[in-house]
């Protein structure tokens, strides 16, 4: 089993592996000290369930760090390029895409992870073993419009291969036409009522 550890004191980020003790209890190895001898101070819950944030404390050396455990998906996706070849699904591709188009836009980090998770997400909820790298595009495009549409039109002009700035500007028309919603907003007509 896999995880990640990050410390607040020392900011140690790193991949871990669960290491069986006696009993069939798991510990960690300490980044400080090397020694597998912890105890889980607390644990919680974290994006959407899909994630434990432990917190742990070196029975050596006294130091705390804490852990992230996330499954692995056993069913990993095959990306089909658009030339026929496959290669493994990248998660870390999809972000460093997002990350490029939003540039230094006043996009929040944590937005930028929340639309690459829900499109991981359903990427997996929709396909079995194969995906082309259309489908995925097609979906963080859709996704970066109602997050930032500078960064969607960075996005599109890459992914669509716009070939002038006419089709730039049809673009943006289209977008300007886009009723896009706001979070939170209750709906004007509640369905049902006459």
């Amino acid at each position: 089993m896999q995880g990640r550890r990050a410390d607040r004191e020392g900011q140690y980020i790193g991949v871990f592996s669960l290491v069986p003790s006696i009993g069939g209890v798991f510990s960690v190895i300490c980044p400080f000290c090397n020694s597998n001898d912890d105890k889980v101070i607390d644990s919680r819950s974290s994006e959407g369930g899909r994630v434990i944030r432990r917190r742990r404390k070196c029975n050596d050396c006294g130091k705390r760090f804490t852990t992230y455990e996330r499954v692995e998906e056993t069913n990993r996706l095959t990306l089909i390029k658009k030339d026929g070849s496959r290669v493994p699904y990248s998660r870390e591709s999809v972000l460093k895409g997002v990350q490029i188009a939003c540039g230094k836009r006043p996009v929040p980090e944590d937005d930028k992870i929340a639309l690459v998770d829900a499109v991981e997400d359903e990427l997996h909820r929709t396909f079995d073993r194969e995906v082309e790298s259309r489908v995925i595009g097609e979906r963080v495009a859709a996704r970066l419009r109602d997050l930032d549409e500078i960064a969607y039109v960075r996005f599109a002009s890459e992914y669509y291969q716009f070939r002038n700035v006419g089709d730039i500007l049809q673009e943006l028309e289209t977008i300007s036409q886009h009723v896009k919603d706001v979070k939170e907003q209750r709906p004007l007509f509640e369905e049902g009522s006459s």
